[in-house]
């Protein structure tokens, strides 16, 4: 096995940590990739008690389990969404407010930094997130989408975003967007935009995940070596598609995951159609150390079976980068 097996603990955050922990042991995962919502990671009191970090870790200790990263997707999300009444469900109290757009829009950052502080004292150097976008809703354009709107976006994602950034800097941690549809970044394209709008940021970079890739047509594998240095972290999630009944396309028709209509869909690891040997060779090849982070989504599944059953299946599907070439005995 060449890298630790995580589970993302995002879609099991209505289980405490205590009771996650002890299952993802029995089910073989080498540690957790905590998320900041549930009970799982809580970024107020980490930054208010300096025995919580402390407790977080002796619990994933005591179960054999480590954490390389913590992930802040929901309030990230709203840092450059238009905000409306959908956020307040995803979103801590305290973020949301009053529900004033703006307000909530600067207490989100606020939130991305104190994640930053928080990794810090939890001794990790990654957080994972969402940066949301204030015009994901013009990604089809008609009414035709100026040049000028576009390019506006992205200058707000950048000056909203740069602070963030320097904040992160500071702290020695680096902010990986997971590049996903709703994001700034959710192709080859816009991420590359992406970077390009705040000027290369060291601290920026991305948690690759192949699943929201793949049913675009976008070349998952390319884009790991399109962007060698900027994989910070690395879900590992399946998606298949060209399924369905030919009622619902790739915008997904307004129906629910698990819908037997729809075109595409996750799936547990080993049962979509995403190519992991590709992508493991490809991270191999960009000198990849991290963790391998399963974010579990299946409607179709037993989430426990396809859990374990995913463990199983990452480790089976990594492996060590070679130290030679395999002809260099002929070598005289």
């Amino acid at each position: 096995m060449a890298r630790p097996v995580t589970l993302f603990t995002g879609q099991w955050a209505d289980l405490p940590l205590e009771v996650l922990a002890e299952k993802a042991a029995s089910w073989g995962y080498d540690g957790l990739e905590l998320a900041c919502w549930g009970d799982h990671f809580e970024v107020d009191k980490a930054l208010k008690d300096d025995n919580y970090c402390k407790a977080k870790r002796e619990l994933l200790k005591k179960h054999g389990l480590q954490v390389f990263a913590i992930s802040t997707h929901l309030v990230g999300q709203a840092v450059c969404d238009n905000i409306d009444e959908r956020h307040k469900a995803i979103l801590p109290p305290d973020v949301w407010g009053d529900g004033d757009p703006e307000g909530v829009r600067k207490r989100a950052a606020k939130g991305v930094v104190q994640a930053a502080k928080a990794a810090k004292k939890l001794g990790v150097k990654v957080v994972n997130g969402f940066t949301g976008s204030s015009i994901w809703h013009a990604v089809y354009s008609f009414p035709p989408a100026s040049p000028q709107m576009i390019q506006a976006g992205y200058d707000d994602f950048a000056q909203r975003w740069t602070p963030i950034l320097d904040a992160f800097k500071a702290e020695g941690v680096r902010f990986a967007l997971e590049v996903h549809p709703t994001e700034i970044a959710f192709d080859i394209a816009s991420a590359k935009r992406a970077l390009e709008a705040i000027k290369g940021h060291k601290s920026f970079g991305f948690n690759y995940d192949p699943s929201h890739l793949g049913y675009q047509g976008v070349d998952y594998v390319k884009f790991i070596r399109t962007f060698p240095d900027r994989i910070f972290h690395t879900h590992m999630k399946d998606v298949w598609w060209r399924h369905g009944d030919g009622t619902v396309g790739v915008f997904g028709g307004h129906t629910n995951f698990g819908d037997p209509r729809r075109y595409w869909d996750f799936r547990s690891l080993g049962h979509g159609d995403i190519n992991f040997e590709e992508i493991i060779v490809a991270l191999n090849d960009v000198g990849y150390q991290g963790p391998l982070s399963v974010e579990w989504e299946d409607s179709r599944m037993d989430r426990e079976h396809g859990a374990k059953e995913a463990c199983e299946f990452v480790k089976k599907v990594d492996f060590k980068s070679s130290g030679v070439r395999f002809d260099a005995a002929f070598e005289k």
